[in-house]
């Protein structure tokens, strides 16, 4: 779709996975082992021939920037085109911080100017699924519509979304962001079409006022009546906006790997950047079950229903069970884990036992924190 520019909005915090964004932007969280969340989209832009991406960044953009580069691993370091960093910068007027999506989008907007697109293909940079987009890009273009929104059916809390109520043609009839009472099933993915004319229009009006797609764009959208439909997907979708939904998604991963279905590399396939690693190692006598191991792993203890990331090191008869391991941690000897997600760097001294009932985010702080409660080792919670 060479007429189309897609927009990615990865500035939020991500406040909800607590000690997993405090340094970093939640599309730079790792996924799976060898992957990061904003493997996903770029890799759906690559795979739906999509070569012309603005990204915009404003929380902690380092480490995903550093991680993206040029997009040489998704195919997109093209010179018509390409992937550009768009960041908050100071005009006459002051400083640019972005105060919601839609205000993100209106501050870029010479950018997509600079590049004529017929439409604007606005995604996040956060969330898990696979998805050829040119074809709801073709139902956009289709129904002639001023704005189209890709929509699934949750099997979550429906007020985390914003609902959608359509009639029998697909024509949006009422939206509400995050109602407590829904009056519909279908939810909003945050995946939207425009035209590139609707959407100056309506970001650039009571620009002192409506900052969000969800609470304001798509309500006035819809007041002007303008043409909203809706593009319903029926694959693999899920938010991991919060520490239990990022934990259930890794063990899907494990328990239902036909949800996403990652190992289907012919059709859809996620790219991701390569670490340059040895492959793992697994020592004699242990016991590696229903787990996923990265590049550069040694494994002498116990691992089950696990994934780990890569650079793991695990001691002699350390046992780690429904964990999910950031790159880089360190087991020692005699550790137990249980049902927890150990965050990057983390050394866990010989002898540890932490298990828990509910997922647990576990760093160097927590344990040092710990450790200093407990005066010597840290015990069964």
């Amino acid at each position: 779709m060479k007429k189309t520019l897609a927009m990615v909005l990865v500035g939020g915090r991500g406040t909800r996975l607590e000690r997993i964004t405090l340094h970093t932007a939640k599309p730079a969280v790792s996924f799976g082992g060898k992957y990061k969340l904003i493997d996903f989209v770029l890799s759906n832009l690559t795979n739906s021939g999509i070569g012309k991406v603005g990204i915009i960044t404003q929380y902690e953009p380092y480490e995903l920037m550093n991680y993206i580069e040029h997009g040489s691993t998704w195919d997109l370091d093209v010179n018509d085109g390409g992937i550009s960093f768009l960041t908050p910068y100071t005009t006459i007027d002051g400083d640019q911080w972005q105060k919601g999506t839609a205000h993100a989008i209106m501050q870029h907007f010479r950018y997509i100017e600079h590049h004529k697109p017929e439409d604007v293909l606005i995604l996040g940079g956060d969330h898990i699924y696979k998805m050829n987009y040119n074809d709801m890009i073709k139902h956009h273009q289709k129904n002639n519509a001023d704005l189209t929104i890709a929509t699934f059916t949750p099997n979550e809390d429906l007020s985390r979304f914003g609902i959608i109520n359509a009639d029998e043609n697909d024509f949006v009839t009422s939206f509400e962001e995050k109602p407590k009472d829904p009056k519909s099933t279908t939810a909003s993915m945050g995946i939207y079409v425009f035209k590139t004319d609707v959407l100056k229009t309506l970001v650039t009006m009571n620009i002192d006022q409506n900052f969000d797609f969800g609470k304001d764009i798509i309500p006035l959208a819809l007041k002007k009546g303008m043409r909203v439909v809706r593009y319903h997907f029926d694959g693999y979708f899920r938010d991991v906006g919060t520490v239990e939904s990022l934990y259930e998604e890794h063990m899907n991963l494990l328990d239902n790997p036909q949800y996403l279905k990652l190992h289907d590399y012919q059709n859809l396939p996620i790219f991701t950047k390569s670490s340059n690693l040895p492959p793992h190692h697994i020592a004699k006598r242990t016991l590696v079950r229903n787990s996923m191991i990265s590049d550069g792993c040694i494994i002498h203890g116990e691992v089950k229903h696990s994934i780990l990331s890569s650079k793991v090191v695990v001691k002699n008869k350390a046992k780690i069970e429904d964990c999910v391991v950031f790159s880089n941690v360190k087991i020692g000897e005699n550790a137990i884990i249980k049902k927890a997600i150990i965050m990057d760097d983390s050394v866990i001294l010989a002898n540890t036992e932490l298990i828990f009932e509910k997922v647990t985010v576990i760093d160097n702080d927590y344990l040092w924190k710990l450790g200093e409660q407990d005066g010597q080792n840290i015990r069964r919670r």
